[in-house]
């Protein structure tokens, strides 16, 4: 049995959403199989923060499990499936029962809230099926097409567009469970869990990078390559750019439909050899006695 969602992320039950995204992302960028290789704890730290951040981060999935509708891992309570059946339609009904389904709440409201006389059969939707699928950073960034499989075992083939957001859900229309008595096939929903990236980070349709570059780049200025999620770019390093500088690729970012793409965001660091070089710090030496600065003079009360 799945532990409690609200416990795996570290939070309390009247947590914020902004609150639980946060929790979730940390978790996840810690414990992040790529960023752990080879690590079966944080493999499992990292799949229990993706299962419970599909139930809290979802904001009908947790009202739905903050009522006991469904419990830690999304499926429906026998007890509530029973209790409705029992109330609504008799104890010694057909279709009680939630077998093979992962959503069946809408599939006995939709039953039970439909009048029939006897011998009549009843046209019944079918229900929702909920899944959750993993994507690296880059294909939902730019779009891709995967194969999934259902929790059923029936194969999908699942176009996931350019620009999807992690905890995007995508609809599937009519590849849910069947319907009964001739009704329509319910839907399959996919959550979309959008896997952290070691060097890109997005916010909006914005992407944002660090960047680091040599001293000598920094002081006389430079053209450099840069990592985008198309691939890399030229870009113009300004003379005398200090570490902190943010510098804008436009259009650059994720794409957003009708309204264009964002940009990408560059901040510079300036990092120093990883051996002292003599030379430079001779000069360095020479240098601030004639020209010496102390920057930490801006941060004094």
């Amino acid at each position: 049995m799945a532990k409690d969602p609200y416990t795996v992320l570290g939070v309390s039950r009247d947590a914020s959403a902004d609150e639980i995204r946060k929790a979730y992302r940390k978790l996840a960028k810690e414990n992040h199989p790529d960023l752990k290789p080879g690590d079966q704890a944080a493999e499992k730290r990292f799949l229990a923060a993706q299962a419970a951040n599909d139930i809290v981060g979802n904001k009908d999935k947790r009202a739905r499990f903050d009522r006991g509708e469904i419990d830690a891992e999304g499926n429906e309570r026998v007890e509530q499936a029973s209790y409705r059946h029992y109330a609504e339609a008799g104890a010694d009904h057909p279709y009680n029962s939630t077998d093979g389904y992962a959503d069946m709440g809408g599939m006995f409201s939709d039953l039970f809230g439909r009048a029939r006389s006897g011998g009549q059969t009843v046209r019944m939707r079918g229900g929702d099926v909920r899944y959750t699928f993993d994507v690296d950073f880059l294909d939902a960034a730019g779009g891709t097409k995967s194969r999934i499989t259902m929790p059923d075992g029936k194969a999908l083939d699942l176009a996931i567009p350019a620009g999807t957001r992690d905890g995007q859900v995508l609809r599937l229309k009519g590849k849910g469970a069947p319907g009964l008595g001739g009704g329509p096939s319910g839907d399959a929903l996919v959550t979309v869990n959008v896997r952290p990236h070691s060097l890109f980070r997005r916010q909006g349709n914005d992407i944002h990078i660090d960047l680091p570059i040599a001293l000598h780049e920094a002081v006389l200025g430079a053209k450099v390559r840069v990592p985008t999620i198309d691939g890399p770019v030229s870009m113009n390093i300004p003379k005398g750019s200090n570490t902190g500088a943010r510098l804008r690729l436009k259009g650059k970012g994720v794409p957003a439909g009708k309204a264009g793409r964002g940009d990408q965001h560059v901040t510079l660091k300036v990092m120093l050899p990883d051996d002292p070089d003599p030379e430079l710090v001779k000069f360095l030496e020479e240098w601030s006695q004639k020209h010496g600065y102390d920057p930490k003079l801006d941060i004094e009360a």
